[in-house]
């Protein structure tokens, strides 16, 4: 991927167009509020309007309550940011996710990221019951049938057009001999279009694994894009590997923030090197930037990739 064609900062960007065109993208998560006000929202959300092709707007992140995803994705939409709305199956069974679904494409909503969601146990109620009439797959190909045939899995008919973009969760590994990709070919099937993944800081694993992808000409039907952190310290290096299941973050990067005289400001510099580094490997459509608990960072460490790369 080539990270060129230069867009100004009031403008709009479109995720499917922006993969469509070649570009490397980026992407960008913020938790929604616990908040019943939308000034809330859009303090985090504004400052990357006209940086990031997409925000991703996470659906009960940590099983606990926040401004519901498809409010907030619905309040994106109209401050002229293309939202990727995420559904868990966690807390909805399949009626209430088709009526969110139809939901987010009234109010313009195109892109979804299908997700399980974390169990109610990692949350601050864990007596709460969890659902999970379907998997991240169901959902998909739920998303996918109101999209291409306009009608519910019942059969009914649907009124108006579900324009969806449908993503999965992945996660880089560095794959074993006799490794396949069964789990992403399974959403590719079911209808997923992008994928967004896990935290991956290491190129070397994430070169392997795009090119085990390659060989089952996984890149050719889905735009993959890469889960980044601009680190904050050492501490929250090992929190991420240790808690956040599937992270890969390398030792010499956590040592590298040992000895940072300011590790914020390293973690920052680490990241606009590594992307550069990712948007060289072979089928790497993008970066998807998450900094938990630094929000602030995001904003600053797209734009100086630009900078950096012309875009």
């Amino acid at each position: 991927m080539t990270m060129t064609a230069k867009a100004g900062a009031g403008t709009t960007r479109r995720l499917d167009q922006a993969l469509k065109s070649g570009r490397f993208v980026f992407t960008a998560e913020i938790t929604p509020p616990v908040s019943c006000d939308r000034k809330d929202l859009l303090a985090k959300a504004l400052p990357l309007k006209g940086l990031a092709d997409a925000v991703n707007v996470t659906d009960g992140a940590g099983a606990r309550p926040h401004m519901d995803s498809v409010t907030a994705a619905a309040i994106l939409v109209e401050n002229g940011i293309d939202p990727v709305l995420q559904l868990t199956c966690r807390d909805r069974n399949r009626i209430a996710l088709q009526s969110a679904l139809l939901a987010a494409a009234t109010v313009g909503v195109r892109n979804m990221l299908a997700l399980r969601g974390d169990n109610p146990e990692a949350g601050d109620q864990p007596d709460a019951k969890p659902v999970f009439d379907l998997d991240a797959r169901s959902l998909l190909q739920t998303a996918a049938r109101l999209r291409d045939q306009g009608e519910l899995p019942s059969g009914r008919k649907i009124s108006g057009h579900a324009d969806f973009f449908l993503g999965a969760a992945d996660m880089p590994i560095d794959p074993p001999a006799d490794w396949k990709p069964d789990g992403l070919s399974a959403k590719i099937a079911a209808g997923a279009q992008f994928a967004q993944t896990q935290f991956c800081m290491d190129a070397q694993i994430l070169r392997r694994y795009m090119a085990r992808l390659a060989e089952h000409g996984i890149p050719e039907k889905l735009s993959m894009i890469v889960g980044v952190v601009p680190l904050r310290s050492a501490k929250s290096a090992r929190w991420i590997r240790e808690h956040l299941f599937g992270s890969i973050i390398p030792d010499a990067m956590v040592a590298r923030m040992e000895q940072a005289a300011d590790p914020a400001r390293e973690g920052k510099a680490i990241l606009v090197e590594y992307v550069q580094e990712v948007a060289s490997i072979p089928g790497v459509a993008g970066a998807h930037i998450m900094a938990p608990n630094h929000d602030e960072a995001v904003p600053e460490v797209i734009a100086e990739i630009r900078r950096r790369s012309g875009t």
